[in-house]
């Protein structure tokens, strides 16, 4: 990647840090022609105890082959701007979150197989624990302070289980909607057949919000990259 986006990249990192701490404000939304990205994407990864080793792997070979598809190149090149912003981050209980890749530019298709590795080859960093959705929602919306000015900001969140940690989900979704934030989920079915609905009843929210299910981690390669396909693409396409 280019080396002036190298350095945006540490610097969103060096801010991702300060966020972390609560030292950083929102940034205030800029005018249509300001936009440096049409997206600005948070991946949120499910590392608590219903996803073993196999499972973790499966979802970021899904997540990195996504990234490699021509599809999803295409997307990012029919943009306004053509480039997106993504950055990864590892959660489970209220008290486990990591950032894992720092906010990255994505402008074209090298970039994008370059994710798609880095993506593929990321360790699982946090140990397992609860699944606090509320808190990785609350921890993905303050990273978005620090992302280059986007047209867009979502949060993309993939998992199998329900919030069983920390607050409440909903009012922690309310909360990034009304900051004008996308929340869309990526519902694994294999333990709770009825995830989907509780998504859309309490996780996903903002303009263009959607819910994808799998109906296991087999199938979420598939899945996650129809996901990113409509992230990026943004409202309108099914």
């Amino acid at each position: 990647m280019a080396a002036r986006r190298g350095f945006r990249t540490i610097a969103c990192w060096l801010a991702g840090l300060l966020i972390s701490f609560g030292l950083l404000l929102p940034l205030p939304a800029g005018r249509a022609q300001d936009y440096e990205v049409d997206l600005a994407l948070v991946l949120a990864i499910d590392c608590s105890f219903s996803v073993d080793s196999r499972e973790f792997a499966l979802q970021m070979e899904g997540l990195g082959r996504a990234f490699m598809r021509d599809e999803v190149k295409q997307a990012i090149a029919h943009g306004v701007r053509q480039r997106i912003a993504v950055t990864a981050v590892q959660w489970s209980d209220d008290q486990n979150q990591k950032i894992v890749l720092p906010w990255t530019i994505i402008s074209g298709g090298a970039d994008a197989d370059e994710m798609g590795l880095i993506l593929m080859n990321i360790r699982r960093e946090l140990a397992e624990g609860g699944t606090s959705l509320s808190t990785a929602l609350t921890f993905s919306g303050a990273l978005l302070a620090s992302a280059p000015s986007a047209e867009r900001r979502v949060i993309d969140v993939s998992t199998d289980g329900r919030n069983n940690s920390g607050p409440p989900v909903a009012p922690s979704r309310d909360r990034l909607v009304a900051q004008g934030i996308t929340i869309n989920g990526l519902t694994i079915l294999n333990e709770w057949p009825t995830l989907d609905t509780y998504f859309e009843n309490n996780v996903a929210g903002g303009p263009g919000h959607f819910v994808i299910p799998a109906n296991d981690y087999d199938a979420y390669g598939e899945a996650i990259m129809r996901k990113l396909l409509r992230e990026i693409t943004g409202p309108g396409i099914t």
